[in-house]
């Protein structure tokens, strides 16, 4: 039985709806956790397979993306955001969100090189995402953010400011396994993927939050990119090489 963590927010849905219709439950354990607590469970050795936060690849000792498919964003992906009740220039801490590990790193890298700021970081607590203070900001992802812009006035999009700062998409987590997996399984794995990319219609039906401000349609459609496609490779590249300060001497990635 192969153990699998994949990210247990909305903008997995569509992964899990294939995984489960597709009856794989026969031949994994399939358990639904936070990206930290997908991140932990890989590099620990507890699952075999997860749809990881991509900022842990380096911690791998023999990273295989295994699917075409990730959680990317061609621009601003809407649930990965910095929230501030001033500008971000004016800003001096910000939370960094407990559930994260490659939004964490992503927003160090674009304060220090894309927004050249210098704030104090602060590790967050849970109930954080409305309580920063006029001189904070918080960072927040997935399901947590949806109905946050009605309570900031200043919203910075992390997939967004990617893109205007290197002219390429970002991946924010992907499916990677820590050893080599059966052929037979992998190809298994990715059609069921694919059936729930098909069959986006059903699952926004079974998964639309009450949220009346909030497209689930949208959401997938015009935020969320699900195609691990050659630039968001090259993002995900360049994205490793400021996470290692530019220092990586080889390719961390085995893609099957």
């Amino acid at each position: 039985m192969i153990k699998v963590s994949a990210v247990s927010y909305l903008n997995t849905k569509p992964f899990v709806y294939g995984l489960v219709e597709k009856g794989l439950g026969k031949v994994m354990d399939l358990s639904l956790d936070i990206p930290s607590m997908c991140a932990e469970k890989l590099t620990s050795g507890y699952a075999d397979l997860g749809l990881i936060p991509v900022a842990i690849i380096p911690k791998l000792k023999t990273p295989h993306i295994i699917s075409d498919f990730c959680i990317g964003s061609e621009g601003a992906v809407k649930t990965v955001c910095l929230y501030s009740r001033q500008p971000l220039e004016t800003v001096r801490h910000v939370w960094l969100d407990y559930q994260s590990r490659t939004s964490v790193q992503l927003t160090k890298i674009l304060l220090k090189h894309y927004w050249q700021l210098n704030p104090k970081f602060l590790p967050a607590q849970p109930g954080y995402e409305r309580n920063a203070a006029p001189d904070e900001a918080a960072l927040v992802i997935g399901d947590r953010t949806i109905g946050l812009e009605d309570e900031y006035p200043f919203v910075y999009d992390l997939g967004k400011a990617w893109k205007d700062f290197t002219g390429l998409p970002f991946v924010y987590a992907a499916w990677v396994s820590n050893r080599e997996l059966p052929y037979d399984f992998i190809e298994k794995f990715n059609a069921a993927l694919g059936f729930g990319m098909n069959n986006l219609r059903k699952v926004i039906d079974k998964y639309q939050p009450s949220s009346p401000d909030f497209s689930l349609k949208d959401y997938y459609t015009k935020y969320i990119n699900y195609q691990l496609d050659q630039p968001k490779r090259q993002g995900l590249e360049l994205f490793l090489d400021y996470v290692k300060g530019k220092e990586r001497q080889s390719p961390y990635l085995i893609f099957c």
